[in-house]
């Protein structure tokens, strides 16, 4: 196997933004941080909804109890209560992140903006520093273009001695 396929087969690392490392070290902190995550976790994966089907089949199969179910109804619907706070928890987790990571981008436009003004501002400093160079050397280039001018516009002595008969040569 060449280098080439094993580095095709091998997945791309992923960039994790420093922000997020650094609030995911302070959510590991708190102790109902951890419980939370870990529970949203585990509520949100395949593996809870298998425990549930086998849960359920289960209580209906081995008749725990008779058929309008009231107990695990109850059950039910206090895991649903439940469950929907660590859902709630899990979004304002996410707004967190989302949060830091708009705090970041926006310190970095700030920065990039900085930037762009200085670079501004030394762009003008060389254009005007271009304009007083072309200015110094325009007086002097006009000199000699004047010079070449006026040696362009006095005519040859061969010129002047021919008749006006005579055509040209050129």
């Amino acid at each position: 196997m060449s280098i080439l396929d094993r580095t095709a087969k091998e997945p791309l690392p992923q960039l994790i933004n420093p922000a997020l490392l650094e609030h995911a070290r302070q959510r590991r902190q708190s102790l109902e941080n951890r419980v939370a995550d870990r529970i949203t976790t585990f509520s949100g994966s395949m593996r809870f909804v298998y425990l549930h089907v086998i849960w359920f089949t289960c209580w209906i199969a081995f008749g725990v109890e008779p058929y309008p179910y009231g107990l695990l109804t109850m059950i039910v619907s206090l895991e649903a209560i439940f469950l929907a706070t660590f859902v709630m928890i899990s979004q304002n987790r996410a707004d967190a992140k989302r949060e830091v990571l708009a705090n970041q981008q926006w310190a970095t436009v700030k920065d990039e903006d900085q930037q762009n003004l200085e670079l501004l501002a030394l762009s003008h400093q060389i254009l005007d520093l271009t304009k007083a160079v072309h200015s110094s050397i325009a007086p002097r280039s006009g000199d000699a273009a004047s010079k070449a001018d006026t040696a362009a516009a006095k005519p040859d002595a061969a010129e002047i001695r021919r008749p006006e008969s005579e055509p040209r040569r050129g």
